[in-house]
C-alpha cells in the first residue's frame, strides 16, 4: 500500500480487533500515525502497538470505554497530547444488541446501545473539533452497517445506535465542510470477526461460523477487516478530497443478508 496518508495523524476507536484492527493497521501502511483504542483487550491492543510501530509509525494505546462520558473525554485528551492535533477520527467501536423484540428489550439495553453507537461519537467529535479544523483538510469516517438498509425485526437497539450514528454524520458534514473537515460513512455487511461470528450463530441456529456460509455470499466469500480498512484508507486518501456527506457500503452488493440465512438454514 501506498503511503497515501503520510504525516497523518488518526484515533480509531475500538482498534484492539476486528474491523477497527483492521483499518488501524491499515492506516499505518498508508504512512499514519495511530491512537489505538481500546475498553478491556490491552494485550490485543498492544499487539496492534507493535504491528504499526514494527512498519515504522508512531502509534498509542489510549484505554476508554467509549460509553461512558469520563473516559471518551479522556481519550481525546490523551491521544491529542500523545499525538498531538489529530487530523483523522474514526468511530469504530460498536457493541451489539441482545436480539430480541421490542417488547422485551429494556430501556438500559437501548440507552447501552445508543451511548456507544451515537452519543460517544458526538461527544468525541465536539471535543475534538478545535484540533481536526486546524488542519487544511481532516476526516471523520464513521463505520455503520449495511443493517441501516435492512432493519431486521428484533434488533431495535442496534438498528437505532447505527442510524442515529448516520444522521450524525450526514449532519456534521453540512456543518463542517466550511472548516475542511470532510465527513463519511462507510457501512459493512456480515464481515469476518468475532461478531460476526456470533450473528451467523444466532440467526442461522446452528454451530455455524461466517466462515462456514462464506460460498453464500457474493463473489464466494464474506467481507474481511482488511476489505473495510481499504475502503476508509481510499475515503481519506487525496483522491477522495472532494467528497463529503456520503455513505459507501461494502457488502458485496447485498445489505440484507436474510436471504444469505435462508440459504444457510436450507
Amino acid at each position: 500500500m501506498t503511503q497515501l496518508l503520510s504525516g497523518r495523524r488518526a484515533l480509531v476507536t475500538g482498534a484492539s480487533r476486528g474491523i477497527g484492527r483492521g483499518i488501524a493497521i491499515a492506516l499505518a501502511h498508508a504512512g499514519a500515525d495511530v491512537a489505538v483504542n481500546y475498553r478491556k483487550g490491552k494485550q490485543e491492543a498492544d499487539e496492534v502497538i507493535a504491528t504499526i510501530t514494527a512498519l515504522g509509525r508512531k502509534a498509542i494505546a489510549v484505554q476508554a470505554d467509549v460509553s461512558v462520558r469520563d473516559d471518551v473525554a479522556r481519550m481525546a485528551d490523551e491521544t491529542l497530547a500523545g499525538l498531538g492535533d489529530i487530523d483523522i477520527v474514526v468511530h469504530n467501536a460498536g457493541i451489539a444488541s441482545r436480539g430480541l423484540p421490542v417488547a422485551d428489550t429494556t430501556r438500559d439495553e437501548v440507552e447501552r446501545v445508543l451511548a456507544v453507537h451515537a452519543i460517544a461519537p458526538h461527544d468525541l467529535t465536539a471535543r475534538l473539533l478545535p484540533a481536526l479544523r486546524r488542519h487544511p483538510r481532516s476526516d471523520v469516517v464513521f463505520i455503520s452497517s449495511a443493517e441501516v438498509g435492512a432493519m431486521h425485526a428484533n434488533g431495535a437497539p442496534y438498528n437505532m445506535g447505527k442510524t442515529s450514528m448516520e444522521a450524525l454524520a450526514l449532519t456534521l458534514a453540512k456543518e463542517e465542510a466550511a472548516n475542511g473537515v470532510r465527513v463519511n460513512i462507510v457501512a459493512p455487511g456480515l464481515v469476518i470477526t468475532d461478531m460476526g461470528d456470533k450473528l451467523v450463530k444466532a440467526m442461522t441456529g446452528s454451530g455455524s461460523d461466517a466462515l462456514d456460509v462464506e460460498s453464500l455470499f457474493p463473489f464466494k466469500r464474506a467481507c474481511q477487516p482488511e476489505d473495510v480498512a481499504a475502503v476508509v484508507v481510499a475515503v481519506l486518501s487525496p483522491a477522495f478530497g472532494y467528497v463529503t456527506g456520503q455513505r459507501i457500503g461494502v457488502d458485496g452488493g447485498i445489505n440484507d443478508i436474510d436471504q444469505i440465512f435462508r440459504a444457510a438454514r436450507g
